[in-house]
């Protein structure tokens, strides 16, 4: 039976015998709001370092560092969230996000301010982003195991993929409430100040909706034999949550699991390409459209939007309509994303570079959902948080070199990490087609 979805919104199909949507509506906040703030930063970022006169290779370097360690301690919080709970997660990783932002303002402020030479500025920066490469990976995993502990096989394509596109609406408002946030007295600072403050709102939230499914709590109360590791629609110890305590501490899921290698494999090349060519696109648009990084400025934030807008048509409007398949999305956007890819290095104006990047967003916008939930199909409902921290720490790999590679090619040439990267998409669509574990039908996945 397929997994197919029917609706175009990211909480239809929620209520009851499901995840409740107050609760889901939390989790869709926190993980748009650490988009929306990343995004906001990646398209500042390029403006900040010509005006600090920072080389743009260290911004780079910025991203890969932070990458690094979410890499290493996404699987640790993972495992983490399976004995002390998924809302506490959730509020370690947002405050690490918002500690960490509202630091990076202060770094970026006094540099362009002249209070910090470059160099410091850099070193400042870096430091203050790696809190959010160590602490800003809880909530993600965390958010996936708890969407992923509350649906069945059926469900779990759909609710992963609503929960995914919050990402694309991220990147939506990033962009677009960016530049309102560059005012006086901050400047380019503004945006981090900004989402620092939103974040802050989100962890008030997420303690107030999300139930406490601390173990530790729930050991003490009356007729509770198991820490809550998948927390139940009443809040009450569930099935897979026996199974934990009988189990004692959660298994660590390599990602080198026969199950889910192929996934893991696919997502990490796409994701390094998406990463490499995004981190080029703020420095291509600033050389090709010929004006100042500040006068740049906003045709990147409608580059970005334009993206974002086809990731959500992707995630809201295909998969729902056409009940799209894991197999499916990762088949068909890959070859999608590899079109647009090319299309970026064949664009040679404003609306050119628009219409390519939307189309190699949408894309993208088939293939990740796509790669996360057959990931979550290929293991049974106690191993989720095993298989979400897998899937945030690839992800989060996929930032350590790709950046810095996908700079160093486009010094070489502008459109070199955009022709590199369609050869690639290529490759990783035909790979697809083959690999047996990626064309696996919902259906045929065993569920414990």
């Amino acid at each position: 039976m397929k997994a197919s979805v029917h609706t175009p919104n990211p909480f239809a199909g929620l209520g009851a015998g499901a995840l409740p949507r107050r609760e889901f509506a939390v989790l869709f906040a926190a993980l748009l709001t650490v988009a929306a703030g990343n995004t906001a930063l990646q398209t500042v970022l390029p403006a900040i370092a010509r005006v600090i006169h920072i080389p743009d290779m260290l911004v780079a370097v910025i991203f890969s560092f932070s990458a690094l360690l979410w890499t290493f301690s996404a699987p640790y919080w993972a495992r983490q969230s399976d004995m002390r709970g998924r809302r506490r997660l959730m509020l370690l990783g947002t405050l690490g996000f918002m500690v960490s932002m509202a630091g990076c303002g202060l770094a970026i402020h006094a540099g362009l301010n002249g209070w910090l030479v470059p160099v410091a500025t850099f070193a400042l920066f870096a430091t203050l982003r790696s809190l959010f490469g160590i602490f800003g990976s809880a909530s993600n995993p965390a958010a996936q195991a708890y969407v992923a502990g509350r649906t069945n096989e059926q469900q779990r394509t759909a609710a992963l993929s609503s929960l995914a596109s919050a990402f694309g609406l991220g990147t939506i408002i990033g962009p677009a409430v960016a530049p309102l946030f560059i005012l006086p007295p901050f400047g380019l600072a503004g945006p981090m100040f900004a989402f620092a403050a939103i974040a802050l709102m989100v962890m008030l939230a997420i303690a107030r909706v999300l139930p406490d499914d601390d173990p530790t709590h729930q050991a003490g109360r009356a007729g509770s034999g198991a820490p809550a590791s998948e927390p139940s629609v009443a809040g009450s110890t569930t099935g897979a949550s026996v199974k934990a305590a009988a189990a004692g501490r959660p298994q660590r899921l390599s990602v080198k699991d026969s199950r889910i290698l192929p996934f893991m494999i696919f997502g990490f090349v796409s994701g390094s390409i998406q990463a490499a060519t995004g981190q080029a696109l703020g420095f291509l648009v600033i050389d090709t459209l010929g004006g100042s990084a500040l006068d740049s400025q906003q045709e990147i934030a409608v580059i970005f939007m334009a993206g974002a807008f086809a990731t959500l048509l992707a995630q809201w409007g295909l998969i729902p309509q056409l009940g799209l398949t894991p197999p499916a999305l990762m088949r068909w956007g890959t070859l999608i994303a590899g079109a647009g890819t090319a299309g970026i290095a064949l664009a040679g104006s404003f609306h050119g570079l628009v219409i390519a990047f939307a189309l190699m967003s949408l894309g993208y916008g088939l293939a990740r959902p796509g790669f996360t939930a057959g990931a979550s199909l290929a293991v049974g409902r106690a191993e989720q948080g095993g298989v979400a921290g897998a899937v945030t720490s690839v992800n989060g790999s996929c930032f350590i070199f790709a950046p810095a590679i996908g700079i160093g090619l486009y010094q070489l040439g502008p459109t070199l990490p955009y022709w590199l990267g369609a050869a690639s998409l290529a490759c990783l669509a035909v790979y697809a087609f083959v690999q047996p574990a990626l064309g696996r039908e919902p259906g045929e996945h065993l569920e414990d």
